[in-house]
């Protein structure tokens, strides 16, 4: 019993090595490290194919071989392959075939496998008569492998059984079965080890029907050949031993133990195989989720199952292409109205109109932007423009403020909406300050007057249902515009309303000092200005 639990134990731990960084968010394209990279070149990918079916089939007959010669020498021990048959037939005949049809038989099979998928190999667009010899390799293989396991079999049951017709039911099953049994396996097997090309063929189109189509046919024909099978098996051994009676019920019960168990074995290490190749296709799945749930867009999934498990690879990339797509969308979308702005957008349904709301405005406008744009070749000009807004803009950010509008060479910025802000005066007195003192430093070709004012706005979307925008309206936006004028014949050219530095608070407050009171462009009332103060 011992040897009969090394069989699919010793498969199972091969093969459990091989695919054992299948769950993890590194899993390689095909679900398996042994089935190398996509990128990896054709000449190399043909030695792989070739390595690994050539090892996996030599491996699954081997171990068949000795089932069969334990089910024949130990399973069902009457009549003898020893005593009742010539030694010429049990040693000389016997082996000699195994060993032509173990060693030729796997060469055979793999060559002919491999120099189907040529064009593969040749880098050559396939065909549908491609693709289809893709998809029915494992078939042909598994087809192969029957004839050389039924060849065996009746030159066997012929041979012995003209020694003794009780060796012909024997032979018919002790060899039939794990023929069976192995073309399974290796039918499983040639389909993991042709996943790279059969993701080649996927790209040109889908899978041809198959008579085992998609996962339930697959299920059901493992179920079949490794259950059913040997059931069948045994119903024939007890139909056998009845009617020629040449077992005693001793011998009856322990072929049956016997036969029972290796059903067992065998039947767990097919349905394991069988799990295996639909968990794997899963995990890559679940894998690459997990890279988008961590908010990696950059990942595209190799489609190698011809299943419905293809198909949800095939689905997870088009997912994730519309999800790039959105992401470039609404990043473009952001850029344009603000990326508040666009959040807003997204969770509510967009209408005209507005509501009002405190807020604060900052107006930054170029000093002699006619003399820079005429002094300067055009390319230096925007040049030098996008540099200024890099520092406008990352300021505004960097106190949660919107960037509602660029206007040539001037700026309007929002604070307290559309977010609000638990004080929107001090961001933006923060970051007109903050502007200041970097346009000093980092763009001096460029200088800018500043305006800061606060207030009682409407902000919302305004245009029509076809095209509008989100802005803000009020006496501050008027006011911002004003002061930023003024504020060009200021030492600082920064310039701030009092009721803006008032309502903010007192740790801002303290860089600023109040100054005369004028009266702007177009006001009815007049202003009392304010403008920093060195304290920082």
């Amino acid at each position: 019993m011992n040897a009969t639990k090394s069989v699919p134990y010793r498969l199972g731990r091969v093969l459990e090595r091989v695919t054992r960084q299948s769950g993890r968010l590194d899993t390689p394209g095909y679900g398996s490290w042994l089935l190398g990279r996509p990128a990896e070149s054709q000449s190399r990918r043909r030695v792989r194919i070739q390595i690994i079916l050539t090892f996996f089939i030599l491996f699954t007959n081997i171990m068949g071989i000795a089932v069969s010669l334990l089910l024949n020498t130990i399973a069902i021990p009457v009549p003898s392959v020893f005593s009742d048959a010539p030694a010429w037939l049990t040693f000389g005949v016997t082996p000699a075939y195994m060993l032509v049809a173990l060693f030729f038989g796997t060469a055979w099979i793999t060559s002919r496998t491999v120099r189907s998928l040529r064009w593969a190999i040749e880098e050559r667009q396939p065909t549908s008569t491609d693709q289809r010899n893709v998809f029915l390799a494992p078939a042909r293989v598994a087809q192969k492998l029957l004839l050389l396991w039924g060849v065996g079999a009746v030159l066997l049951t012929v041979l012995y059984g003209l020694q003794d017709t009780a060796f012909i039911p024997r032979f018919l099953f002790a060899v039939g079965f794990p023929g069976i049994v192995v073309a399974t396996a290796c039918y499983m097997i040639t389909e993991f080890a042709l996943r790279p090309i059969a993701a080649q063929a996927l790209e040109a189109g889908r899978p041809p029907r198959r008579l085992a189509h998609g996962v339930m046919g697959r299920t059901m024909t493992v179920w079949l050949l490794s259950s059913g099978v040997p059931v069948l098996g045994i119903l024939l051994l007890a139909v056998f031993s009845l009617s020629l009676k040449n077992l005693s019920a001793t011998q009856f019960a322990v072929a049956v133990i016997f036969i029972a168990a290796f059903a067992l074995v065998f039947g767990l290490t097919l349905m394991w195989l069988l799990s295996w190749l639909i968990a794997t296709p899963v995990r890559v799945v679940r894998s690459a989720l997990k890279q988008v749930e961590d908010g990696d867009l950059d990942c595209n999934l190799v489609v190698f199952d011809g299943t419905e498990l293809g198909e949800l690879q095939r689905g997870f990339n088009s997912m994730v292409h519309g999800l790039r797509e959105r992401e470039r969308v609404r990043d473009l979308f952001g850029r344009h109205v603000g990326r508040e702005v666009a959040l807003a957008a997204e969770k509510q349904q967009v209408e005209l109109g507005g509501e009002e709301r405190r807020a604060a405005v900052i107006f930054v406008d170029i000093i002699g932007s006619t003399k820079l744009v005429t002094s300067r070749p055009a390319a230096e000009v925007v040049e030098l423009l996008n540099r200024f807004f890099d520092v406008v803009v990352d300021e505004v950010d960097k106190h949660h403020g919107l960037v509602n509008k660029f206007e040539g060479d001037a700026v309007l910025a929002v604070f307290g909406a559309p977010v609000s802000l638990d004080n929107a005066e001090a961001e933006a007195l923060a970051a007109a300050r903050a502007m200041s003192r970097r346009l000093a430093a980092e763009v001096p070709e460029c200088t800018a007057g500043i305006g800061v004012a606060s207030g009682q706005v409407v902000a919302g979307n305004v245009g029509a249902k076809e095209r509008f925008e989100y802005t803000v309206i009020g006496e501050p936006v008027n006011e911002a515009a004003r002061l930023c004028e003024l504020s060009k014949k200021i030492d600082g050219h920064l310039v701030a309303s009092a009721d803006a530095v008032h309502n903010a608070t007192e740790t801002e407050r303290r860089h600023w000092e109040l100054g005369e009171t004028v009266t702007l462009r177009g006001h009815a009332e007049p202003t009392t200005l304010a403008t920093p103060v060195d304290r920082d």
